[in-house]
């Protein structure tokens, strides 16, 4: 993986020479400042159509910390005030500034011109703010094995303080967590060691007119992909039991959320392990215009036995033979009062399996049978 990026940007350098010879050094500086001048100025003509003010958030986590964030907009800039949040701890939850850079560029792009390129100049009108030891900005010796939860933290809460100020953008909250799923052991077919390392899908908040997507990625996701069961079971020493939507209440409204995902692994082999870290757990995906929030991220370890153990973070927890990790990922979150959908959208869930008749009649007023 390290060696990939690597000879990626020796490739891209040595073509950049080569434009530079072609065409002159000065020609090929000239070109590249106006790049970065139309990434600015296409920034610029869209900032101007959001709306004006300052913005605020405080938002519990599922640890009971408290995030906070502060948003300026103006004519020609965007300010996010990030300095007001908890110090970094002593786990492994904290991430960099360049990580929470990111983040808010993220949005930041997506809100502003999302079809043009994203350059140096896209920028030029954002600011970030952070505080040196904080959560958002660690300083050594901080951990941050997990900084991946926490900086899809950091986008959510940028996306969710701007999201009922500009709703034609920005739809109601998706299941926002990688869900980064390690599972490791013995293969028992070949005697060598395996890991699963593997993001989760999830369900995407819904929109003013239309339902939200269901199983795809996190808005702040790399480049990780989830892997065809037949691969995985190919390749690691379990099976793939089942692969579903997740039909569990939440998401429900007048549009509803994306379903999020259910799956099942099966270890086949004794002194295996699992780490796993979730967010939007027990805070759920949150909705916009009296829609219902999501349904939360987890997983289960089902014993033989049929016990159970439900887990959002878990680390080197030890599992046997015929163990079952049940991966359940949110719904996204609905928009707009579910006594409002149209009773033909309402019928065709049920038909499909998305709700049950008893909850469609309840949540949505629905009078079929």
């Amino acid at each position: 993986m390290v060696g990939q990026p690597i000879a990626s940007v020796r490739v891209g350098a040595k073509r950049l020479g080569e434009l530079a010879e072609k065409y002159g050094a000065a020609a090929f500086v000239t070109a590249m400042d106006s790049f970065m001048d139309f990434g600015e100025a296409s920034a610029l003509a869209e900032l101007k159509n959001l709306p004006k003010g300052t913005f605020e958030l405080s938002e519990e986590q599922d640890d009971g910390r408290i995030y906070n964030v502060k948003i300026t907009i103006t004519d020609d800039e965007f300010l996010v005030d990030l300095r007001d949040n908890p110090d970094q701890d002593d786990g492994p939850t904290n991430t960099s500034r360049d990580g929470t850079l990111i983040c808010a560029q993220m949005v930041f792009k997506s809100i502003t011109d999302s079809n043009t390129p994203a350059n140096d100049g896209s920028f030029r009108p954002m600011k970030v703010l952070t505080r040196e030891g904080s959560v958002f900005h660690a300083q050594e010796p901080a951990a941050i094995g997990f900084y991946f939860e926490t900086e899809v933290r950091v986008y959510d809460l940028i996306w969710r303080c701007l999201a009922p100020h500009i709703p034609d953008r920005l739809p109601a909250g998706h299941f926002a967590s990688i869900c980064g799923t390690f599972i490791g052991g013995i293969h028992p077919d070949t005697g060598r060691q395996y890991t699963v390392i593997e993001p989760q899908i999830g369900g995407w908040g819904a929109w003013d007119g239309r339902d939200g997507n269901p199983c795809i990625f996190s808005g702040f996701h790399g480049e990780t992909y989830n892997t065809p069961a037949e691969i995985s079971e190919a390749r690691n020493g379990l099976f793939v039991d089942k692969m579903a939507l997740n039909t569990e209440p939440g998401g429900e409204g007048q549009y509803t959320g994306g379903r999020g995902l259910v799956l099942e692994y099966r270890v086949r082999a004794d002194n295996g392990f699992l780490t796993a870290g979730y967010t939007r757990s027990k805070v759920k995906p949150w909705a916009l215009k009296d829609g219902f929030e999501g349904s939360g991220n987890y997983l289960e370890v089902i014993k033989p036995d049929d016990s159970e153990e439900r887990f959002s973070f878990v680390s080197g927890l030890a599992t046997q033979k015929d163990d079952v990790i049940r991966v359940v990922t949110s719904c996204g979150a609905g928009y707009g009062n579910p006594k409002t959908r149209d009773p033909k959208a309402v019928e065709m869930d049920v038909k499909n399996g998305l709700v049950t008749p008893e909850n469609a009649r309840e949540i949505y007023g629905w009078e079929g049978n």
